[in-house]
This record gives structure tokens, sequence and C-alpha cells, in this order.
């Protein structure tokens, strides 16, 4: 299965061997981004995500079928007072939050330089800003077959007693509550109908 995964959806892909069995699983949701060159790329201990996602800065001003992105994914951290590798973490709580990274792919993917910029700006001084684009990266996983998968990387954070409060919190500020992804939904299944009756 992997290697049905890795040559179906890892053309243009840069995975580290410890992640890509869930990536590959995250990325078979977004067949949008099969030709998008992404690398993911482990960062440092010290950063504050536990991942996140951006355009390769190089690339900006090339052509949008030249752009690259890359997918920041923190390599260790501490839960339940125990150093964890990523990798060690269940694999549907990896898919989701891969998933979720890739949605902001899929928001950045079709901007002008001019929208990418001041999206990059805005992310960076205006928490609004920063809200809207995260219930975005959300809503495109939801959208994309991710929903157990998003539930459950938010449960996994939210009653993990042993994750900073303050981290918590910015998750429920932040992200799509498990109410709002239930309503994105119930609002497709009920679209479905009407759109066969239209054809």
């Amino acid at each position: 299965m992997k290697s049905l995964l890795l040559n179906t959806f890892g053309w243009r892909k840069k995975i580290p061997e410890e992640i890509r069995t869930p990536t590959l699983i995250a990325l078979s949701h977004y067949p949008e981004l099969k030709g998008v060159k992404i690398e993911f790329r482990f960062a440092e201990n010290k950063s504050k995500s536990v991942m996140s996602a951006r355009p390769s800065f190089r690339t900006v001003f090339s052509i949008l079928e030249e752009r690259s992105y890359v997918i920041y994914v923190r390599r260790r951290f501490v839960i339940e007072g125990k150093l964890l590798r990523i990798e060690e973490l269940p694999q549907n709580i990896l898919v989701g939050w891969i998933g979720h990274e890739l949605g902001h792919i899929m928001d950045y993917k079709d901007r002008s330089v001019l929208s990418l910029l001041g999206f990059g700006l805005g992310y960076l001084i205006l928490g609004k800003y920063i809200r809207a684009a995260e219930r975005r990266a959300d809503e495109f996983a939801v959208r994309h077959g991710l929903r157990s998968e998003i539930l459950e990387t938010k449960n996994f954070i939210l009653n993990n007693t042993h994750l900073p409060e303050r981290y918590k919190n910015k998750i429920k500020r932040l992200y799509l509550s498990p109410e709002e992804i239930m309503e994105i939904v119930n609002t497709d299944e009920e679209e479905i109908p009407k759109k066969l009756a239209s054809v």
C-alpha cells in the first residue's frame, strides 16, 4: 500500500521516512496537490508550532505551476512528561495534523504574488487574519474527507492534560470547533442531493 501511495501521491514531494505513511495518506485526500512541489522538513525543537506550512520564498515570484511549499514539522516534544518523537503519535492524529497543513497549501496555491505577500503580512501582524486562515485550512481538510482525523487531532490536543493550557486556548480560539466541523459536513451532505437533482 505504501509503495502505491508513494507512486500516486509522492510525485514532487520530499517526505522524511519517519512520517511518510501518514503524509501520503493525507496527500491522497488532496488530488489537486498531486503536481505541487512540497517539502516536509523537520524543524528545530525550539519551534513553537508542531507544524507550519508556507510557500518557499525563492519561488513566490515564479509562475503558479513552479511554486514550491515547505511544511515544517517539529521533530520532538513533551507529552505527559515524556519526550516523544513525532512518529510516535497515533497515525490518525498525524494524518489530521498534516491534512490541516495541506489545507493551508490549498489556500496558497492559486493566489497571485500580491495576494500571497498580503496574506503573509496579514498573518504576521493581525490576530483576526490568523484565525480566518486557520479556519480556512480546517475547512479545506474537512471538505476533503478528513473530518474524523481533524476531530481526533483536536480531541487529542484539548483532552491532553499535559499540554500547556496556553496552547489549548490557542486551538480553541483560532480553529474550527467540533460543532462547526459537523455543521460543514451536514451542510455538504444536504447539498449533494441538490447538485445531483440539477444534473
